[in-house]
């Protein structure tokens, strides 16, 4: 039997515009960073999936390197868009990324228009795609001249590659020249993809002012710390969890004891506002209104929904808001 989406999957969504364009997202995005390679389990991959686009979310984040292995993301998701959802690509946002090392030799990584030619090919082939929605230069190039790296971005779009242009982990400085260049080009900038969380907040100093001037969006990447921000941690560490079994990017030295406690004093918080952890996590981002969507990961379908929830209560007292802000405060001096 075919895949048939919830009818009412718009209703549960709450869909923000994208700095000054015409793109709404939806508020909870789907990034496909870790938990659909080839290690993973199809089947349970599929399901989140499925269970997103019910959900309302309409927007799925990738990367030429997502897997692993690099590649396997794009691939498992291409597969499972042409076998499920292929009747509702106009109702979904695609966005994919190069600039981190996906294959040897001086062409395989970072900004030339070399690479970023090629990568977005490759990502498209793996896709079976003729474009994507969104394409982002992961991260700045110190050796490319900034204007060759953004005059490729624009060579997307005008080959109809790509439908808009981000870039990712750039610091204020940097993101300020890209913009004036794509500008400049007649591609402005969609949109931002930087880390961010109550565990890290570089970009509230003059990134997030600087997004807003020059109407850029913003779309923050871990925003639950790999999942310290979560209720998992919090007694030890899980055997099923990708740190026991040595994957992914967060691992054991990080899951320090003043972090276990902070969490659990932040989860006493989330338990008094009736939200989880994670939930009041990404409350907390979503309530700044120069954030236009959040990227979730998930392992678990009945992740993707809880995290759904949090949109029933993006409201903080300045009470809670103080309180939280003390918490992270002593834990930075620390």
């Amino acid at each position: 039997m075919n895949y048939q989406p919830l009818p009412n999957r718009y209703d549960l969504m709450r869909y923000n515009r994208t700095g000054n364009s015409g793109l709404k997202l939806p508020a909870i995005s789907l990034g496909l960073w870790q938990n659909f390679g080839t290690c993973d389990i199809a089947d349970n991959y599929k399901r989140i999936l499925l269970t997103a686009f019910d959900s309302g979310i309409t927007h799925f984040d990738l990367a030429n390197n997502y897997g692993p292995p690099p590649g396997s993301a794009e691939e498992d998701f291409g597969n499972i868009l042409h076998r499920e959802l292929k009747y509702y690509r106009d109702e979904i946002i695609i966005s994919t990324k190069a600039g981190y090392k996906m294959w040897d030799g001086p062409y395989g990584d970072w900004g030339s228009k070399k690479y970023l030619t090629a990568s977005l090919d490759q990502s498209l082939r793996r896709m079976k795609l003729d474009y994507v929605d969104i394409f982002y230069h992961h991260r700045p190039d110190p050796e490319t001249p900034l204007e060759e790296t953004m005059a490729a971005l624009n060579l997307m779009v005008k080959q109809g590659k790509a439908l808009y242009i981000g870039i990712s982990n750039y610091k204020p400085a940097e993101a300020k020249k890209a913009f004036r260049i794509l500008k400049e080009l007649g591609t402005p900038c969609l949109i931002h993809q930087p880390k961010y969380s109550m565990l890290e907040r570089w970009v509230e100093d003059g990134l997030l002012d600087l997004l807003e001037t020059e109407g850029v969006g913003c779309i923050p990447f871990s925003p639950l710390a790999q999942g310290m921000l979560t209720d998992k941690y919090l007694n030890g560490i899980p055997d099923d969890s990708r740190v026991k079994k040595g994957l992914g990017f967060l691992s054991t030295k990080h899951i320090t004891q003043d972090k276990i406690e902070l969490a659990g004093k932040l989860n006493e918080m989330a338990m008094r506002r009736s939200q989880s952890l994670a939930q009041m996590a990404l409350a907390w981002i979503l309530k700044d209104k120069r954030i236009t969507s959040v990227l979730i990961g998930a392992s678990k379908p009945e992740q993707v929904t809880a995290s759904v929830q949090c949109l029933q209560n993006l409201n903080f007292t300045q009470e809670e808001l103080t309180d939280i802000e003390n918490l992270l405060s002593l834990r930075a001096k620390m």
